[in-house]
């Protein structure tokens, strides 16, 4: 087999290249024979086996036409994936392919016009900022949590003064449209906090202001609908909570585990910043490569984006039949249509591939390689995860000719990691946030560049049989 290269001035959002391929005769009459074989095993002849009718016979008996017809169809896929190997093309969609000799006899000639993976550039990645919640403890996000506990102890005391926002009312409550009642909008002796919106956008204001046995109409609209109601409330009573006083007697009392305002303050701040820490660590990636995929100034390839949306659709769909529910049941319990649906999962998926040719791009312009030792590493890594030897995963990515695709992730797992420990890290206010703290790691352990970060590079293994 001859192969030739040529680049094809890029269509619109598509960067093209042309393989041009020949077939000595005798190199194809090898696949013809073959189809023979597959052949023989469809034909029943009198006197012979299943599948053991000799090329001749058959030969003779249906031509060389069918067998020709059947080696083009079986042969062309694999001397096109030669080909592609042998000039080390990155595929991104099936290629076109146009048979230019050789249909009925001698050589074999086609044309294959492939679409590849765009290279690009982003400048500016190398001083990339991302904004992170702040994973410190404010203490105003203490005082709200020691007031929330505060509230659990707290008592209600009866007032004789108008409703103020906070305050409790004990009320009698009627809502109805053209004098029918509308349905939970009709309640008696209903202990209410003010300020909590529950009824409606305006319901609270309604109230404020009111006294003791005063009798309320008005009109509003209720959450959760589009038309508006009459509503009639009696304040009954009017309550305000009296909270008890945070003293070191108070904490040692009703706090178990502390005997001072301080050490049960500290002890508050310690896990208010340990969630902060985990949300801001489980935002982190994101962050990233959403920043990186806005420096990308080309548009997603479309073949790459549907091949991206079309694995994520269907490992939705696994993922809902494995709860024992259908992707139907799931948009109506949504309250989504299938194509809303669709488009989201689209946006995810412009948004993957742009952050692919940019982690890419880093690889290249960083000088960022995937080595042997890499690729060892990762063989016993997907072992692990498979439960399997090393040896069997390489052997299963060596049969599926997954190697270099496998090598392209490991590339762009590390231009992340280079990105990760390079990237501004600030909060909402632009104060600089501690690049350890989120990364989970210390200098002083390992020299500023730690393996326990709080992030999962996505190899995508999907695809190969490890059997």
């Amino acid at each position: 087999m001859k192969s030739t290269l040529e680049n094809l001035e890029d269509a619109p959002g598509k960067r093209l290249v042309k393989l041009s391929l020949t077939v000595e005769e005798a190199e194809f009459d090898r696949d013809i024979d073959q189809a023979f074989r597959k052949i023989a095993t469809e034909v029943r002849l009198p006197g012979f086996r299943n599948g053991k009718v000799p090329r001749k016979v058959l030969e003779a008996r249906i031509g060389l036409a069918p067998a020709r017809e059947q080696a083009l169809r079986d042969a062309i896929p694999v001397y096109l994936a030669s080909a592609v190997r042998e000039h080390d093309i990155d595929l991104i969609a099936t290629p076109q392919v146009e048979i230019t000799g050789g249909e009925e006899e001698g050589p074999v000639s086609f044309d294959a016009t492939c679409e590849v993976r765009p290279e690009i550039t982003v400048p500016g990645y190398g001083g990339l900022r991302v904004e992170l919640a702040s994973p410190l403890a404010s203490d105003e996000d203490v005082d709200q949590a020691v007031r929330a506990e505060l509230r659990r102890h707290g008592s209600l005391v009866d007032v004789d003064r108008p409703v103020q926002s906070g305050d409790h009312v004990t009320i009698n409550l009627n809502g109805t449209r053209d004098g029918a009642p509308v349905i939970g909008l009709t309640t008696e002796d209903w202990l209410y906090e003010v300020g909590q919106g529950w009824v409606a956008p305006t319901f609270d204001a309604e109230l404020l202001g009111a006294t003791k046995g005063a009798d309320l109409t008005f009109v509003a609209t209720p959450n959760g609908t589009d038309e508006a109601a009459d509503f009639a409330v009696t304040v009954s009573n009017v309550q305000e909570m009296v909270l008890p006083e945070l003293t070191d007697t108070w904490v040692d009392e009703n706090i178990g585990e502390f005997d001072t305002v301080d050490a049960y303050r500290a002890s508050i701040a310690e896990r208010i910043g340990a969630s902060k820490l985990n949300q801001a660590r489980n935002s982190f990636i994101d962050r990233v490569t959403t920043a990186l995929a806005e420096l990308v100034d080309v548009d997603a390839p479309e073949s790459m984006v549907n091949g991206d949306l079309q694995a994520r659709l269907q490992n939705t769909i696994q993922q809902f039949q494995q709860q024992g529910i259908s992707i139907d049941q799931w948009l109506a319990a949504t309250g989504q249509d299938a194509e809303s649906f669709i488009a989201t999962l689209r946006v995810q998926s412009e948004k993957a591939v742009k952050v692919d040719l940019a982690l890419r791009a880093v690889a290249v312009a960083e000088g960022i390689e995937a080595t042997d030792d890499d690729l060892d590493a990762e063989y016993e890594r997907i072992a692990v995860q498979v439960q399997q030897k090393a040896k069997q995963v390489k052997r299963a990515y060596e049969a599926n000719d997954a190697v270099t695709d496998l090598m392209s992730q490991i590339r762009k797992s590390k231009a992340l990691d280079w990105l990760i420990h390079h990237v501004e890290i600030v909060d909402l206010e632009g104060q600089p946030v501690d690049r350890d703290l989120i990364l989970g790691h210390t200098h002083d352990e390992d020299g500023g560049h730690g393996h326990d970060h709080a992030h999962d590079h996505d190899h995508d293994h999907e695809g190969h049989d490890h059997d």
